[in-house]
């Protein structure tokens, strides 16, 4: 831990000095020529020469609380997963169910803003790929991340959540509860030391842990440009089969996960969709989930012959009010009320711009 905590010495250097020196302990008794053949800086030698070992002290009370965990890379019980991509963090500190890790995972990943029907995918196959014997990993991020968490604790599985700070903290602060929920029915995971705030280069190095760990990723709504394609595009480098929701061209937020279609990653409609591909003969306690049909529950028992009517008319893309009227020829008035209906019973949700889109 304490090496961990010199400056300048990242997961690389940090595994170079131990391939060097055998062990830690023989790091910081190793003299600065040594050292710098090893590509160390001035300022990591001096940091190495004066570790400050009150923070390690700080870490290893941290420690010896209640369900937390530091799992080394030297450890038998590291995942194996992770240990084979090409910049495996050495220390792994966890806090609750820590043997999660070795279980089969898929990862799940989109959009901090996603749309509502992203919301539901999101929702919906986490919870039915937990019921087919899958953990779902994710990175508790606002909107598919946190939605993915969800979807699984809702299935009463377990989930697992890497994060870009210590544990000792959460980000996003609104997801305290959330966090403390998955350290009872889960597993927090970061490869930085309690104390450790967010920043911004933090996340693309915890996404690596996210598809080191997982058998597959899916991306469920991203941007052209998002964090979650730089997952999808380490999964590829580790070997990680790549599966993506695909969407309405109009749909920013589709970009992404088509171009990532377009590129090589499997279109996912059912959650049979990506079993089929891992392989995996699992029994199926929940039916398949649908990409394009979430399953929403309604708080009615069935819509009216003219509700009926103008769902047909709304795509699963935004749908403005004056296509509604030219498909329907059904008053402006008597259409505003059914929508509010049809909204409140989980079939549509407002889009952006005023029309509405279709959930199922």
């Amino acid at each position: 831990m304490a090496l961990l905590r010199c400056e300048g010495v990242g997961s690389k250097t940090f595994l170079k000095c131990l391939e060097h020196c055998g062990d830690p302990e023989q790091v910081f008794k190793a003299d600065s020529s040594t050292l710098a053949t090893l590509g160390l800086r001035e300022k990591s030698i001096h940091s190495i020469r004066n570790a400050d070992w009150s923070r390690v002290e700080s870490d290893l009370n941290w420690l010896a609380q209640a369900d937390n965990h530091l799992i080394k890379i030297s450890d038998d019980d590291y995942p194996q997963t992770l240990k084979e991509i090409a910049d495996p963090p050495p220390l792994l500190f966890a806090r609750g169910d820590v043997d999660l890790v070795h279980f089969p995972q898929i990862a799940i990943v989109g959009s901090r803003n996603p749309s509502s029907s992203g919301l539901q995918i999101a929702t919906d196959f986490a919870y039915s790929l937990s019921q087919s014997g899958f953990t779902i990993t994710s990175g508790l991020a606002l909107g598919i991340d946190a939605a993915s968490h969800r979807g699984a604790l809702n299935a009463g599985a377990k989930t697992i959540a890497v994060t870009g700070t210590g544990l000792d903290r959460v980000y996003p602060a609104a997801h305290k509860d959330l966090a403390t929920d998955i350290v009872n029915n889960g597993v927090l995971i970061s490869e930085f030391p309690p104390g450790t705030s967010a920043k911004a280069n933090h996340f693309p190095r915890r996404n690596r842990i996210i598809s080191g760990l997982c058998m597959g990723l899916l991306v469920v709504e991203a941007a052209q440009k998002s964090g979650s394609l730089i997952s999808a595009r380490m999964a590829l480098e580790q070997n990680r089969e790549v599966f993506a929701i695909p969407g309405s061209i109009y749909n920013p937020l589709a970009r992404g996960c088509n171009g990532l279609i377009r590129q090589g990653a499997k279109l996912v409609e059912t959650t049979d969709d990506i079993l089929q591909e891992l392989k995996y003969n699992f029994e199926f306690s929940q039916p398949t989930v649908s990409a394009s049909a979430p399953q929403i529950t309604s708080t009615f028992n069935d819509i009216n012959a003219e509700q009926q009517q103008i769902l047909a008319a709304i795509q699963f893309s935004p749908t403005s009010i004056d296509s509604v009227v030219t498909a329907t020829k059904i008053s402006v008035e008597n259409i505003s009320a059914n929508l509010l209906m049809l909204e409140l019973q989980g079939y549509i949700s407002a889009a952006p711009g005023g029309g509405y889109a279709r959930l199922k």
